[in-house]
């Protein structure tokens, strides 16, 4: 178990390395000794997770003609959460070691009384409030008290009422948004796990009450094609039903989606069915054309963490091989979340034709394809381990063959074979590669 455990650290502690190491993400407010639970993306960090978001957004919005975009505020009126039930219940049952002082929380022990990391006593229980509070305006008090919000569904309930009257749909339909969270986490963890400002894209899909297991289980199998559609191992994903005792006050049916990180099986994605709690708690009705009735929708939830997936996507795609009789580290990510698709080198950076010859294809194929890069930085082996680091499939090599029959040599990352292809045909040829 001890060697399992060192086996799963060093991934993690690779992982980490790795994307601060090529511009992925870096700790947040690093200069100043940085700041728990916060995290800033860089260049790749920036592309992969709007690979990510774009695609989700195709899936569950762009291609369904029965979703609605949504962009709420982080700031609401203090109403909606009081309405919600998070102002009073939004909370955590924690205890304290009263030899390590360190803090946990009741639901992640096993054992209540003793410490997990020191064997020392737990104190009693008691309760934590995980919404940040602010104050807008100029005076501190009762009236101007507002919150960061914890989640993005109350944005898209307290607008269910604007997408009726805007759009007229017809149910069943949805709302959909992507956006930031923010939890007052006890003691995050686990690089970006677990954190206090976090990105989620969630829906919430209205149904008549007797239709909702019919669409509780069609986004089940949704979210199923998700996962592959972002290259995660099925093998590393599993369903948990959660039981009545742990499930939300809102929920009467909860699936958790679980993924085999390095640090252990832990929460991915969610899909609630939420009944007509939040609808009922804002008083909001809908005027069924069908029934010629006024209903409380019911509402089905599937809540996707973006920072979890961009994650999960990292450790299944870290890998490490051999390759020309050295060990290699790299990204072996789908080419549909990949923040470059193509790099184009010179095969030397100091033969000028062979430079103005790879510009000439960069600008074709950044045109054509857009996620390219250009890379002269280094021998043609550094640029390699560079671009397998960042998970590019492709490499275009511009070599002095190219001048004569305008051909190129365009290096796969993860087998490391090579072909000859003409430049009048690389479009087609990455094209095809990619899909």
């Amino acid at each position: 178990m001890r060697d399992e455990n060192k086996k799963e650290n060093d991934l993690m502690e690779k992982i980490v390395s790795l994307c601060k190491r090529r511009g992925f993400v870096f700790q947040g407010s690093e200069i100043y000794g940085g700041l728990a639970g916060m995290y800033d993306y860089g260049h790749y960090g920036v592309a992969l997770r709007d690979n990510i978001k774009e695609l989700w957004w195709k899936r569950f919005v762009d291609d369904r003609e029965d979703m609605y975009g949504l962009d709420s505020a982080i700031l609401m009126n203090q109403k909606v959460w009081q309405a919600s039930g998070h102002a009073r219940g939004f909370a955590d049952m924690l205890v304290d070691c009263t030899k390590c002082k360190r803090r946990f929380r009741v639901d992640h022990l096993k054992n209540k009384e003793v410490c997990p990391e020191c064997g020392g006593k737990l104190s009693e229980a008691r309760q934590f409030y995980m919404m940040l509070e602010t104050h807008l305006g100029t005076v501190h008090d009762e009236a101007s008290l507002s919150y960061l919000r914890p989640e993005t569904a109350q944005g898209m309930f307290v607008n269910f009422k604007n997408v009726v009257d805007s759009f007229h749909p017809k149910l069943p339909f949805g709302i959909a948004q992507i956006g930031k969270a923010f939890r007052n986490e006890i003691a995050p963890r686990d690089f970006i796990f677990r954190l206090r400002e976090l990105e989620q894209m969630e829906i919430e899909y209205f149904v008549r009450p007797t239709d909702w297991e019919k669409y509780f289980e069609e986004f089940r199998t949704q979210m199923h094609e998700w996962i592959k559609d972002i290259g995660l191992q099925k093998s590393h994903v599993h369903e948990i039903e959660i039981t009545d005792e742990d499930r939300a006050h809102y929920s009467k049916r909860t699936i958790d989606f679980e993924f085999d990180f390095p640090f252990g099986q832990k929460e991915l994605y969610g899909l609630a069915y939420r009944t007509n709690y939040d609808l009922t708690a804002h008083k909001l009705e809908y005027q069924d054309e069908e029934t010629k009735s006024r209903i409380v929708p019911h509402v089905i939830e599937p809540s996707f963490g973006l920072d979890r997936t961009f994650l999960a996507i990292l450790s299944d795609a870290y890998t490490e091989d051999e390759l020309n009789g050295e060990v290699r580290s790299y990204l072996k990510l789908s080419p549909s979340v990949a923040p470059v698709k193509v790099a184009v080198f010179p095969l030397l950076k100091n033969k000028p034709e062979l430079i103005t010859k790879a510009r000439e294809v960069y600008i074709i194929l950044k045109k054509l394809i857009g996620a390219v890069e250009f890379d002269d930085n280094g021998n043609i082996g550094k640029r390699y381990r560079r671009q397998d680091e960042i998970g590019t499939p492709f490499c275009v090599v511009i070599d002095f063959d190219t001048l004569t029959n305008d051909t190129v040599t365009v290096r796969d990352r993860d087998t490391g074979e090579q072909e000859r292809v003409k430049v009048g045909e690389l479009i087609e040829f990455i094209r095809n590669k990619i899909n």
